[in-house]
């Protein structure tokens, strides 16, 4: 598991890839909206463990054990699949496109640990390191992935391609 530090970050990372997916292909470019699918991916970065704890007792247990059903990645990739096909149809798909952006975010930060997440059927873990260890490869990874997201979105690509066109000039 990532540090919660880790997951409120990846979580602005895959805030800014919602928005910009949802204004590209969603055709509503409207501030409030995108403000709307800013939250909401980013509450979505930390939701597979918020949606674990029994709010509703004192004692705030957890009423599913931890990483089990919050964290199977079929749901997660099942309502990202929905809410993207979803866009400019459904009010509530722009908000769910980015909770299921988090969400996965969430998950790919998760998956480094020894407990790894349940993807499919069984737990899957790349083994790389314990919790809270390597937090800034985790961000790292997350805000590159967000840069080539919007790059290609907003830019079609052009920033990338003078930098590649830079760094084979120089060699």
């Amino acid at each position: 598991m990532a540090s919660r530090k880790a997951h409120h970050a990846t979580g602005w990372a895959a805030a800014c890839i919602a928005v910009v997916v949802t204004v590209r292909h969603g055709g509503d470019p409207l501030h409030w909206r995108s403000a709307v699918v800013f939250l909401a991916a980013w509450l979505g970065s930390t939701a597979p463990d918020w949606l674990e704890v029994a709010w509703w007792t004192k004692s705030r247990r957890l009423w599913i054990t931890h990483r089990t059903w919050t964290h199977w990645g079929v749901a997660w990739v099942g309502l990202l699949v929905w809410s993207y096909s979803a866009l400019g149809t459904h009010a509530i798909a722009g908000p769910a496109f980015g909770f299921a952006c988090g969400g996965i975010m969430h998950l790919l930060a998760d998956w480094p640990n020894p407990r790894g997440v349940p993807w499919i059927f069984g737990r899957h873990s790349l083994n790389l390191w314990n919790s809270g260890r390597c937090d800034l490869i985790v961000v790292a990874a997350s805000w590159l992935i967000a840069a080539i997201v919007w790059d290609d979105l907003w830019f079609d690509g052009r920033h990338r391609l003078a930098l590649l066109h830079h760094l084979l000039s120089r060699g």
